[in-house]
């Protein structure tokens, strides 16, 4: 039986904080692999900084280098707000009989009551935390936590160097630093 992580967000832009972090995930859970998806527009979030095509460009550049990590367009091709629940469902069919793990961050953690069909999605995959602390979040019960390595970086800190002009060595691989520039994001 295939075991598949899903891993979404705005990825705005994605990082080495991401890559980490699902690396970490990969080992912890034995994951055969992981299918990162960007959304369109994230429900609880409200609208990115960057286009979603500028987005799924960049994850897709921060994962062509690890054979474990692909990434799907599904909701950008979708457009309009992201629900998890949609998206798993689709996965449960492009992938039957797959054990399905979705991966999130403490913080999309901790608003899963908020989200469209809550149950639903915790019906369809097991909902893995990962966490950059010792432990001390609170999370909704049902949920299991995934200790990663803590790497302090953060989307919002990169799009403020990029507007400083600050250089983005060891924040983002190179391939998404050259986007940035070559595309303006953020500028």
């Amino acid at each position: 039986m295939d075991r598949i992580g899903l891993f979404g967000g705005s990825f705005d832009p994605p990082h080495v904080g991401h890559l980490l972090a699902v690396s970490d995930a990969v080992d912890a859970l034995q994951l055969d692999r992981v299918i990162w998806i960007p959304a369109a527009v994230q429900p609880l979030k409200g609208g990115a900084g960057a286009p979603a095509a500028a987005r799924l460009a960049m994850t897709r550049l921060l994962c062509a280098s690890d054979a474990r990590f692909e990434v799907d367009p599904i909701e950008v091709d979708r457009g309009g707000l992201s629900y998890t629940v949609d998206t798993l469902r689709v996965m449960a069919t492009r992938h039957p009989g797959a054990a399905l793990f979705l991966l999130l961050g403490t913080d999309a953690a901790a608003r899963l009551p908020e989200w469209r069909e809550p149950e639903q999605v915790a019906a369809m995959a097991e909902i893995c935390v990962l966490t950059r602390s010792d432990g001390g979040e609170s999370l909704p019960s049902g949920l299991r936590r995934l200790s990663t390595r803590r790497v302090d970086v953060s989307s919002t800190e990169i799009r403020a160097r990029v507007r400083a002009g600050l250089a983005l060595t060891g924040f983002v691989p190179d391939a998404v630093a050259e986007y940035l520039r070559r595309h303006d994001v953020y500028a």
